[in-house]
């Protein structure tokens, strides 16, 4: 039961290795730095909305996440393949589900590396109001949340693809329609029930009630069912190639 957990942990810490050491990441970390700055005190106009909340702050996570998760995802499979070591991995001693779980693991990592360098922020802000520090530790889980089921997604796109460039288009565009989906029903006059099911697929609008200080069960089980659902076909692109 423990050899999963311990084999898919020792692959996850050699890929965050690998992560630190490469160039994009600290680019990718500076752009969602800056575009969440830039989102909050530019476009929202933070300090004349005279309000003790940062719902507008994190507002930003969904749209910054179509560029960010892609690149942190798109060399996990599509570089591995590239070069020919994913044949390499496979006849290693993994199981499809070491390798997938190792690999998600390294990048919600470094995922949530990337959302502890946000929390200057929110702290330099907290004596200037009476701010909700439930709220803000519910945002965050959320922003976890969103990008757990994000970057389950960008790593499907990596397995399908052959090289980075593809990865992250592919995943780019998958995650713009997953996350701005949700604006169809608010820009047109739909029938309810496509409303609804465009809302049920939207992950921007799952964030929603976590963005608001709320803990729905109902978002909570989708981003988990459906983080678990990009993985176990992630898991199945692997073992198509491991005997194809």
């Amino acid at each position: 039961m423990n050899r999963l957990p311990k084999r898919a942990a020792a692959l996850a810490k050699k890929e965050l290795y690998s992560y630190l050491k490469a160039p994009a990441f600290y680019g990718a970390a500076v752009f969602f730095l800056l575009f969440c700055s830039v989102w909050l005190f530019y476009f929202q106009r933070y300090f004349t909305l005279d309000t003790a909340s940062l719902r507008a702050y994190f507002a930003a996570f969904p749209l910054v996440f179509i560029l960010v998760i892609p690149v942190i995802t798109m060399k996990s499979w599509a570089e591995e393949r590239k070069t020919g070591s994913v044949e390499l991995l496979l006849t290693m001693p993994f199981s499809e589900g070491d390798l997938v779980l190792g690999k998600f693991l390294s990048s919600l990592a470094v995922l949530a590396m990337m959302l502890t360098l946000t929390l200057p922020l929110p702290l330099s802000l907290l004596p200037l109001g009476d701010f909700d520090g439930g709220v803000i530790v519910c945002e965050y889980a959320g922003a976890l949340l969103l990008g757990a089921s994000a970057t389950a997604l960008g790593l499907l796109f990596s397995s399908l693809s052959k090289n980075q460039a593809g990865s992250f288009l592919g995943s780019a565009v998958a995650l713009m329609a997953v996350m701005l989906i949700n604006q169809l029903s608010l820009s047109f006059n739909l029938p309810r029930g496509l409303t609804e099911a465009i809302n049920f697929i939207s992950l921007s609008f799952h964030f929603e009630s976590f963005s608001r200080g709320l803990i729905d069960t109902r978002d909570l089980a989708f981003f988990v069912l459906s983080t678990v659902l990009f993985l176990f076909l992630n898991m199945r692109v692997i073992l198509f190639r491991k005997w194809s």
